[in-house]
């Protein structure tokens, strides 16, 4: 009779860590991804291209969930929140340790309410202009606004305290000028607004603009990392111009703390496995993604670093906690 009762318990034991060690093998339960912005941005395009290899790596259907406002807050406050179960997982981007710069307050910690599971790769911000502006290139861009009064040139982002708000902010510090920013709730109204020439100028991720650029409807000035972007190799990088301008954005996947550790090196590898896949391959070459897939444990110090630096670079830019 003890014997029975030792090996009954010893075999839930095992079975629980099995099932945190393995993932969902045992339920076709859909793992909800969270993305804290709105349809047709760069973490919701690379989530629509991995999300049926990675599904079939893992044995569940990936949900994908479009939760944007507020800086990307909304979002990773409700991720925080959740059962550290692994059926909830988020995909942030560099906003997620921006943000603690630019809101006095959050419902969440970025770093210790939530455990990294990679940071997956960086994605190019392109500085882009209405036809309605005639510059070519960035000096000329540049040379336009200083001849104007302060503010009357204008630039879109998709929200106060976004990276791409940040882009701008950064780019007036090191060329001298003052542009009025213009948020926006997502990437279609800004863009329609950039065609019509409602507004100037915006920072958009790469995969929100490369359609409008190639069709001519839309003007590339620069790219926001320090290369060219192989998607838009004719585009050269705002540091060619400015040097010390160099920002880059990255996306990264995150789940609530707590989760077991064997959980987060399984979604590691079977992500990492997904990005082998020539589908998503063609998909993250035409958004221009450069791949990075830090292991959980180097993702977890480079949120600590980035942190560090946004923070500075936040002060630096002048924008202020709102």
């Amino acid at each position: 009779m003890t014997q029975f009762k030792i090996t009954r318990r010893t075999s839930l034991i095992m079975a629980a860590m099995m099932g945190a060690g393995v993932g969902h093998a045992q339920t076709s339960r859909p793992v909800r991804i969270v993305v804290p912005g709105p349809a047709g941005s760069a973490m919701d395009a690379y989530l629509r291209a991995i999300s049926a290899p990675l599904g079939q790596r893992t044995g569940n259907p990936v949900v994908i969930e479009n939760l944007p406002g507020a800086g990307g807050t909304l979002a990773t406050a409700q991720v925080a929140r959740a059962a550290p179960d692994g059926f909830t997982l988020e995909i942030v981007s560099s906003n997620h340790v921006v943000n603690p710069s630019l809101f006095k307050t959050l419902p969440y910690d970025v770093i210790n309410s939530f455990t990294p599971i990679t940071v997956i790769g960086v994605v190019p911000i392109v500085l882009v202009l209405s036809p309605t502006v005639t510059a070519r290139n960035v000096p000329e861009l540049i040379a336009q606004i200083k001849s104007r009064p302060a503010g009357t040139f204008n630039y879109g982002s998709l929200g106060i305290g976004t990276v791409l708000h940040l882009a701008g902010e950064l780019f007036d510090s090191e060329a001298g000028v003052s542009t009025t920013h213009v948020p926006y709730k997502d990437a279609s109204s800004l863009t329609t607004d950039l065609v019509s020439g409602q507004v100037q100028m915006a920072y958009l991720a790469l995969p929100s603009v490369s359609q409008l650029v190639k069709a001519g409807k839309l003007r590339a000035l620069g790219v926001t990392t320090s290369q060219r972007s192989k998607a838009l190799p004719d585009v050269p990088s705002i540091s060619e111009t400015l040097p010390k301008f160099a920002f880059d954005a990255w996306l990264a996947l995150i789940a609530p703390k707590g989760i077991p550790a064997a959980m987060v090196q399984k979604y590691y590898e079977d992500l990492k496995v997904s990005m082998e896949d020539p589908a998503v391959k063609e998909a993250i070459a035409a958004q221009g993604l450069i791949p990075t897939m830090m292991p959980p444990a180097q993702a977890a110090a480079y949120f600590q670093t980035e942190l560090v630096k946004h923070a500075a670079l936040v002060k630096r830019s002048g924008a202020t906690p709102q």
